[in-house]
């Protein structure tokens, strides 16, 4: 069979649970098997309880009114956009990760880029490293889940000279306590796109 899931699809024999450790196993989008690995308890008791409710559905719950329904990825959205308070999707912290392995990956090659062609082979690289990370394909990867503009200023020779000479110590966590790295790259996108808008509006005008 060439069914594929994702996470609200998963079956019960796609995670195995041994103590505070999972395992999940499963064909995903494209035929790409995974296998990821977590450690935590909480989430292993709560997969657990799932796994002991009736049906094949990995991720399911019963109600107030004792029926038991499964999680869609409506759920999952809804949830996203109310802890955050604005139109988030889980796609989004999957673009996220995507563009900030990419701005890591692209790091690497500081010293490996004294030509458009040797550029485009780095970038080519990278997303290949960023792909096999994610598990999609790099065609997938480069169009959903690197932001554009992340490509764009490696090419043109600007995204090394943004982030500085370390993206690893990046520059200090905003008020959201965001990770030092995180934040690096996030001022550097902000700035960019503010670059764009601006630019754009002075050719309108």
């Amino acid at each position: 069979t060439n069914e594929s899931f994702g996470l609200t699809t998963l079956r019960d024999r796609h995670v195995k649970v041994k103590g505070s450790t999972l395992r999940f196993e499963f064909r995903g989008k494209s035929g790409i098997r995974h296998s990821v690995d977590i450690t935590d308890g909480r989430v292993a008791r709560i997969v657990k309880q799932s796994q002991d409710l009736p049906g094949y559905e990995l991720f399911q719950y019963v109600d107030e009114e004792g029926r038991r329904r499964c999680i869609t990825s409506g759920d999952v959205n809804e949830y996203v956009r109310r802890i955050a308070g604005e139109a988030f999707t889980a796609k989004d912290f999957r673009t996220w990760a995507g563009t900030l392995l990419a701005a890591r990956a692209l790091r690497k090659y500081e010293d490996q880029c004294d030509s458009l062609a040797k550029a485009k082979r780095n970038v080519a690289a990278a997303i290949d490293a960023v792909a096999r990370q994610l598990g999609n394909t790099k065609a997938v990867c480069r169009k959903c889940y690197i932001h554009p503009e992340i490509v764009h200023a490696y090419l043109d020779g600007t995204l090394l000279k943004s982030l500085g000479p370390n993206i690893h110590n990046g520059v200090p966590g905003s008020s959201q306590q965001l990770p030092r790295e995180e934040a690096a790259v996030l001022r550097f996108l902000r700035n960019r796109i503010l670059l764009s808008v601006g630019a754009a509006k002075g050719i309108a005008s």
